[in-house]
């Protein structure tokens, strides 16, 4: 499969605009389902009384206990796991369009190695002496990472070359970022972690919803609709990218500045979302592409189907992780992989039938 014919597969499906009206009611309802469902059921009902209380002031008898469940730890989970699927489904879109890439994703830049280091250096060698948190190592490990790979591309690439060869220096500079950073995190936990300790950071990789509050929403919702906005903005510019640097410069776009601007910003979200809950893998991958065929390939409808795909997706792979094996909470990146590695295959097959 060429670059260009995945970025422009004609879609079989179309979904027309009007569709992206009930948007908000389908993420809604996702949010009540994902809150309702769990390792014991609570009527949907319930959830909403809950709800109003909470948030209009309400004064419905609701059970102390599932009311505790549903606000503080159902609900908080579904709106991070809906902010982290969206943010990851708009990373990938921008970078599967700025490198003419078809297999780009979030992760192709370094960032989950260096947050998976960073989370080990605080869990397992102590680093930041019990003041810095996993979270805020992952972050710092993130940006590291990142750091790193923009560097490396820089000189890597020409400042005179083509949009191609920066593409490449990027795609090149990040799989040696990762590979350099999986192979610090592998040395950390075989010189210094517990079967224990090794145990809970291989949990936390695969990706783990169980530790987010109202803290961590706090920070995904604004990251993800500041996110989303960005990649708004630049939905047109999108769609020049996907025919090459060249025809974009061609249309007066400031390629440098605008591909700066961007790779930011799926670096920002990449970056927070994975020092919450991990490395998920194949959402940034498989969601674009699957609304490909839905919407098309203009952005100015991939952007937010592939936003709410994404949201919704992360949203049902967190319940199916609660519920699929009775007694026991499975890593999230565990079900996307299960879902995601055969779709993706599907997707594949399809494109490849309708050249």
């Amino acid at each position: 499969m060429s670059t260009a014919s995945a970025l422009t597969i004609r879609p079989r499906f179309q979904v027309r605009g009007h569709w992206f009206w009930l948007a908000p009611l389908i993420l809604f309802s996702a949010l009540i389902a994902g809150t309702a469902i769990g390792e014991t059921s609570i009527p949907v009902e319930t959830v909403l009384k809950v709800l109003a209380n909470r948030l209009l002031g309400a004064s419905y008898p609701v059970d102390r206990i599932d009311a505790g469940i549903i606000w503080s730890y159902r609900l908080s989970r579904a709106v991070v796991a809906a902010c982290c699927g969206a943010g990851l489904a708009l990373s990938g879109v921008v970078l599967q369009a700025l490198l003419r890439n078809p297999l780009a994703d979030p992760y192709l830049m370094g960032i989950s190695a260096g947050a998976s280091t960073g989370a080990v250096l605080v869990a397992v060698a102590g680093f930041g002496s019990g003041v810095v948190t996993l979270s805020a190592g992952a972050m710092v490990g993130a940006i590291a990472a990142f750091g790193m790979v923009v560097i490396l591309a820089y000189a890597a690439s020409d400042s005179r070359g083509s949009g191609t060869q920066a593409s490449s220096a990027i795609i090149l500079a990040g799989i040696a970022g990762s590979s350099l950073f999986n192979a610090l995190t592998a040395f950390i936990i075989a010189k210094s972690a517990s079967a224990e300790q090794a145990r809970g950071i291989m949990f936390w990789l695969m990706g783990n919803l169980s530790g987010v509050r109202w803290d961590n929403a706090l920070l995904a919702v604004p990251t993800a609709l500041v996110g989303l906005l960005i990649c708004l903005w630049y939905r047109r510019t999108l769609d020049a990218f996907t025919f090459g640097t060249d025809s974009a410069a061609s249309m007066g776009i400031p390629v440098r500045r605008v591909r700066g601007i961007l790779i930011a910003t799926v670096a920002l979200m990449t970056a927070v979302m994975v020092s919450m809950v991990g490395a998920i893998g194949f959402v940034g991958l498989v969601i674009p592409h699957a609304m490909r065929f839905l919407t098309g390939s203009r952005h100015t409808r991939l952007v937010p189907a592939s936003a709410l795909a994404g949201a919704v997706f992360l949203i049902g792979a967190d319940v199916v992780s609660r519920v699929l094996v009775a007694g026991q909470v499975l890593p999230i990146g565990v079900v996307t992989a299960l879902v995601g590695a055969p779709v993706f295959a599907l997707i594949l097959i399809r494109g490849a039938r309708s050249r």
